[in-house]
């Protein structure tokens, strides 16, 4: 198998602050949430904090610096303007060795930014300016920078009707001609609740991987509880990856269900991609041809890392 890999998604500049649970509840935000954002909300959060790190992010962009610190060969497709945000997007990939092969221009709306207020209790709420980013189409990304690639990695989060669900489709028309597989991830429960007939096609009819959490998974099927939805998934011939958090992860495929117990750790300092980077060393091993019990493992074992680090970065 070609173990390149294409990730696609949301290219949003991290800014990472730590802040108290008074915080959350004075800007009426309920942690652990994701939550969109306008323009000038982003501007009134940002000017009351006190900003920790900056870096490139994105949750499929996350993966792929997972898969780069692994010794992969990640590239990523991500909408960026040409403003300071935009710059540092790009330079940031490139420095760890990931293609970027879109060219920044000069766009209607600028480079999308979130603003991830962690807690002492280490838990994430993420508040999310898109700008330019969802604005991702078919145009944007070429046939040329699909092929060569043995797996395309696509974001749930960029779904949704028009510009993006018609890149989602030309992607994986390309893709399924040239026998490139492709993958996704569920990216949030209120995503899945928006759009869960069409995840539920794109796994049906387009779908090689899918990779979602427990309650994401749950979302999708319908269920109430994790054996009745992977009875119900038992029937697509297709490889689902579900994480669960301290009670590690599961792989259906084949009929059968394989399961992996979660790395402990000593101290969590931050769960800020802890799922992008379960993604990262999975389809890593993957590529590589690994056994899926390995690939969980080392799912796995790179998610315990990035859990006692801050942000979503390992290097």
């Amino acid at each position: 198998m070609n173990k390149k890999i294409l990730g696609i998604g949301n290219a949003i500049v991290d800014i990472l602050t730590r802040v108290d649970d008074e915080f959350l509840i004075k800007n009426n935000l309920i942690k652990g949430s994701m939550k969109l954002i306008n323009k000038s909300e982003f501007e009134n959060l940002y000017k009351n904090i006190k900003i920790e790190k900056v870096v490139a992010g994105g949750s499929v962009a996350n993966t792929m610096a997972g898969i780069s610190y692994l010794k992969g060969s990640p590239s990523f497709i991500g909408k960026v303007n040409s403003d300071k945000f935009g710059d540092l997007y790009k330079k940031s990939l490139e420095d760890i060795n990931i293609n970027f092969p879109y060219i920044n221009k000069n766009e209607s709306l600028p480079t999308g930014a979130s603003i991830i207020l962690i807690t002492p209790d280490s838990e994430r709420t993420m508040c999310t300016y898109l700008g330019i980013s969802s604005h991702l189409s078919a145009e944007d990304v070429s046939k040329n920078s699909i092929l060569n690639h043995g797996l395309i990695f696509l974001e749930g989060y960029l779904w949704d009707k028009g510009d993006s669900e018609k890149m989602f489709k030309h992607t994986i028309s390309i893709a399924k001609q040239n026998n490139i597989k492709i993958a996704m991830s569920l990216s949030d429960i209120f995503c899945v609740t928006r759009h869960k007939q069409d995840f539920y096609n794109l796994l049906r009819n387009d779908l090689n991987i899918l990779i979602g959490n427990e309650n994401e998974i749950n979302e999708l099927t319908g269920r109430k509880n994790l054996l009745d939805s992977i009875n119900q998934l038992k029937e697509f011939d297709k490889l689902i990856i579900i994480t669960r958090s301290d009670k590690g992860s599961l792989a259906i495929t084949n009929n059968e269900v394989i399961n992996c117990n979660s790395i402990k750790v000593d101290k969590v300092l931050d769960l800020t991609g802890a799922g992008d980077l379960f993604a990262a060393g999975f389809l890593k091993e993957y590529l590589d041809k690994s056994d899926i019990k390995k690939c969980l493992t080392i799912g796995s074992i790179t998610a315990s890392k990035i859990i006692q680090k801050i942000g979503a970065r390992l290097e």
